[in-house]
Parts: structure tokens; C-alpha cells; sequence
């Protein structure tokens, strides 16, 4: 699981093998679609999204 914040600073952990995507809209909130078609609207920029990602998956992997 990844550790997100809502837009209100709340934070969201996440599991990241159901994120199906991720994009930034008008306001420059992050919005997180998943598998399930539920959407979770979350301050981090994409690329943190992505880095929480990869950084979850290399430890899992034990890299």
C-alpha cells in the first residue's frame, strides 16, 4: 500500500495494484481511478503518485 494525502491533508493508503490511473485536472488536484471505477481526489502532483509506487514496489521486491 502507498501513502497519499486527501485534499484536506488526511492521510490515504492505498492499494497500489488497483490504481488504474492517474491525472491532474483543472484545479491541480490529483485524480486516482481505480480498477473499481471509484476516483479519489488527493493533493500529491502524479509523479509522486508514481514515485510512491515504484518505491513500494522495489521494496516488496527486496531492491
Amino acid at each position: 500500500m502507498i501513502a497519499l494525502r486527501r485534499r484536506n491533508g488526511y492521510p490515504i493508503f492505498v492499494n497500489s495494484d488497483l490504481i488504474e490511473t492517474v491525472e491532474t485536472v483543472d484545479d491541480g488536484s490529483t485524480v486516482v481511478t481505480l480498477t473499481s471505477g471509484n476516483t479519489l481526489v488527493v493533493s500529491d502532483p502524479p509523479e509522486n503518485v508514481r514515485e510512491a509506487i515504484v518505491e513500494f514496489r522495489r521494496r516488496i521486491a527486496g531492491h
